[in-house]
C-alpha cells in the first residue's frame, strides 16, 4: 500500500554566510505526525518554508511522494501542503463565506464537508457575514487553523498553531486535530507549548543541526 512522505536528505540553508541550519536527514511518513523544536531563532519556520517550496534549501534535497506512491517535484507540490502560521495572511476583506467560499474553489476541503459545517466547526455562525478584517486575533486565527485542517490536503504545517488562543479554543484546537490527523502528515513549529504537539509521535530539533 503506498504511503506518503517527505524526505530531506543532507537539506542546509544559509542566509549570507551563516547556516541557519546543515545536515538536516529526515523522513516524514504518512500517520506519523512531527513537533519541530528550537529556540527562538533557531530556523523552524525557515525550515517550514523549505519544506514547502516557497524558500530554497542552499544545499541538499527534499523529496515529495504523493499518497499515491508518485514522487512529486518540488515545484509541482501546489494541493499537497495547507498552512497555518503567523506570516500566512487572510483576505480580511473577505467574510468568513466568501472566504471559505474562494478557499474551496481554489484547494477543496476534506470529503463531505460543507461551508456551512465548517463554519459551525470554528464556532463562527453569528460572525459568518461579517468581514474578516473585523475579527479578534483569536477568531481569526480559529480560521487559519480551520482552513489549514480541513482542506483536501496530504501535508498539513503549523506553525505556532496556539497563538491567540485562549484555553478553550486550545481545547478546540486539539480535537480538530484529533478529528483530522488520519491518512496525513502533520508538522508542527512550537516553542515548547505542550498543547500545540501533544499528538505529535516524532520530534526534530533544530538545535541538533546547528
Amino acid at each position: 500500500m503506498s504511503s506518503a512522505q517527505i524526505s530531506l536528505q543532507n537539506v542546509g540553508k544559509k542566509y549570507n554566510y551563516e547556516w541557519i541550519f546543515r545536515g538536516v536527514n529526515h523522513t516524514f511518513q504518512q500517520n506519523e505526525h512531527t513537533v519541530i523544536r528550537g529556540a527562538n531563532g533557531s530556523g523552524k519556520s525557515t525550515l517550514l518554508q523549505v519544506i514547502l517550496g516557497s524558500t530554497m534549501a542552499s544545499e541538499g534535497e527534499l523529496s515529495y511522494t504523493a499518497t499515491d506512491g508518485k514522487e512529486v517535484k518540488v515545484e509541482e507540490n501546489l494541493g499537497l501542503f495547507s498552512l497555518a502560521t503567523p506570516y500566512l495572511e487572510l483576505i480580511e476583506e473577505f467574510t468568513l463565506i466568501e472566504m471559505l467560499d474562494f478557499h474551496q474553489k481554489m484547494v477543496g476541503f476534506r470529503e463531505g464537508l460543507t461551508i456551512d459545517s465548517i463554519i459551525e466547526t470554528l464556532y463562527l455562525t453569528s460572525s459568518k457575514n461579517k468581514a474578516i478584517k473585523y475579527y479578534s486575533s483569536g477568531m481569526k486565527q480559529r480560521v487559519k487553523l480551520g482552513l489549514a485542517l480541513l482542506s483536501d490536503t496530504p501535508f498539513v504545517l503549523l506553525d505556532e498553531p496556539t497563538s491567540n488562543l485562549d484555553a478553550t479554543a486550545i481545547e478546540w484546537y486539539k480535537n480538530l486535530v484529533e478529528a483530522n490527523k488520519d491518512g496525513r502528515i502533520i508538522m508542527v513549529c512550537s516553542n515548547d507549548q505542550k498543547d500545540e504537539f501533544s499528538f505529535c509521535e516524532k520530534e526534530l530539533n533544530l538545535m541538533d543541526y546547528k
